[in-house]
């Protein structure tokens, strides 16, 4: 077996399951800004069956992505689904022909799109539904009140197992944790962007999942020249080390890099056999402005 593993990276709890921290980012399994298919469907095909293959259980997907486009592909790849694969979706957004992302959170769109994410990804129920309220990678606060209402009714229907939400406040949060349990949290966070350590703190300390996107910069890769640095001293990439950092952050978040090539995953995968010393890890924490004391 290839030392490419997902279960190097240990397990958190994810809703009823333990999943293992490092999974998969669907995104890019569409094509160019995530609109229409992938110039080359059989390698996406390719790069699911592999992540699953070397123990990837967690992937984060939505239907928006295409849109339609990563699901079908997941379900071709995938389904019938293995046991232990634990699949996350995101709702609150619908894609126009141009590629805009305008908001869909009103209850009858939420339905329709939770009915889109069954129908496929060919399942009864989702494992995880995430509510992602507006925002281009930073919150903006307003009630999620109506939405996540709607979609706590869908989960008592069966339709959804889990529910959680992204692109959030600590104030909405909150208000969400009012409504139904919350098993996971997808914010903007990196090694760049640190706004979130409180919370991330926080949901450690209650159990709750934390699920960076944009784990590796977003669509500008991290550039550092710390981050450099210490890439070259461990003879890894400048990506690898970023995800490392997170690992070693706290227990509690999961990683979801994406990639469309089954050796762009592998070399994420080798994120988890990285140890980072405190030389590493003070020099690294002083990019996002937070030194080790």
């Amino acid at each position: 077996m290839t030392t490419f593993t997902a279960e190097r990276s240990g397990q958190f709890d994810l809703g009823d399951r333990s999943v293992h921290r490092l999974g998969y980012g669907a995104m890019q399994l569409a094509g160019p800004h995530v609109m229409g298919p992938p110039a080359d469907r059989d390698a996406a095909v390719a790069v699911l069956r592999r992540a699953v293959e070397l123990g990837v259980d967690h992937i984060d997907t939505s239907d928006y992505y295409g849109p339609h486009v990563a699901n079908e592909i997941i379900r071709e790849a995938l389904h019938p689904y293995p046991d232990e694969l634990v699949i996350v979706t995101k709702v609150g957004a619908r894609r126009t022909p141009d590629g805009a992302w305008p908001e869909a959170l009103s209850p009858a769109e939420l339905r329709s799109a939770v009915e889109d994410n069954l129908r496929h990804l060919g399942v009864d129920a989702i494992d995880v539904v995430n509510l992602r309220l507006p925002g281009f990678a930073e919150p903006v606060e307003r009630s999620l009140a109506e939405p996540f209402e709607a979609l706590a009714a869908m989960q008592q229907e069966g339709l959804v197992k889990h529910l959680g939400v992204s692109n959030v406040t600590t104030q909405q949060l909150a208000e969400a944790q009012a409504i139904a349990p919350v098993v996971c949290v997808q914010n903007h966070y990196n090694l760049v962007h640190r706004d979130d350590d409180p919370m991330v703190d926080a949901l450690a300390r209650e159990g709750i999942a934390y699920v960076p996107f944009f784990p590796l910069g977003g669509f500008s890769p991290l550039q550092s020249a710390a981050l450099e640095t210490v890439a070259r001293r461990l003879e890894a990439s400048p990506m690898q080390v970023a995800l490392a950092w997170l690992l070693a952050r706290s227990p509690n978040l999961l990683l979801i890099p994406g990639t469309s090539s089954v050796g762009h995953l592998e070399e994420n995968l080798t994120a988890a056999a990285r140890v980072l010393g405190p030389r590493e890890l003070a020099e690294l924490d002083e990019i996002g402005g937070t030194p080790t004391p």
